[in-house]
């Protein structure tokens, strides 16, 4: 089978997720939807407490590497920060993760590791999109490990002092970071198809750190 006809195969599963957490996000009164209608986008302030925030800016420390990308070609246009995944197996980090479920409804097996990213001054990650490309080199084997990307969670862990915004371009949407707030969205379209609207940046640092963690879900277990 091709990675395109495996690629539409994923569409059903992506569209039943999607309506699935988006039945669940829209029935919270906690959660702000943000004002665009192609794309489904949700922010919800104090997901984790300031200690909290703190830990996992500690455990970042511990494993941040120069980031990487699927493409590396294009590794030192487009991605200047430090980044590593956080220890899955530590019980911290397992309950964040099943608040994260708890919220979505997503089955936690769906997920990758949670990865925290560190951003210094002049450090940026420009405009891309979350789901794979199927035409890419990549994509057979993404296949293999669970598919598709369907939902992005992201959690920032402190506020910048200038700069470092989540910009969405093509939704003309830019948030400001601040400590312990999660974005989470659909990389999908409601028919299951990778939605081009949620191409996103972050913008450079100006001055101050920042810190986030992100946990991207697939369509299925990823291994």
């Amino acid at each position: 089978m091709s990675g395109t006809k495996r690629h539409f195969a994923d569409q059903a599963p992506l569209a039943r997720l999607g309506a699935l957490v988006r039945r669940r996000l829209d029935a919270d009164p906690h959660i702000y939807r943000l004002p665009t209608a192609r794309a489904e986008l949700y922010a919800i302030g104090g997901f984790l407490a300031p200690d909290e925030c703190a830990r996992l800016i500690a455990m970042i420390d511990d494993v941040a590497r120069p980031s990487a990308v699927f493409d590396p070609e294009s590794q030192n246009r487009y991605r200047t920060s430090h980044s590593g995944d956080v220890d899955p197996n530590d019980s911290f980090v397992r309950m964040i993760e099943r608040r994260l479920g708890d919220l979505t409804g997503i089955d936690l097996a769906w997920g990758e590791t949670v990865q925290g990213q560190r951003y210094e001054p002049g450090q940026e990650f420009r405009g891309h999109h979350d789901w794979f490309n199927i035409a890419a080199g990549y994509w057979p084997e993404e296949v293999r490990r669970g598919g598709q990307r369907s939902w992005t969670a992201m959690v920032y862990l402190n506020d910048v002092d200038e700069g470092g915004e989540t910009q969405f371009p093509k939704l003309e949407i830019s948030i400001t970071p601040q400590a312990g707030a999660l974005l989470v969205w659909n990389n999908a379209l409601p028919d299951g198809s990778p939605n081009p609207d949620v191409l996103h940046a972050a913008l450079p640092v100006v001055r101050g750190v920042k810190y986030v963690v992100t946990k991207w879900f697939r369509t299925r277990a990823w291994s």
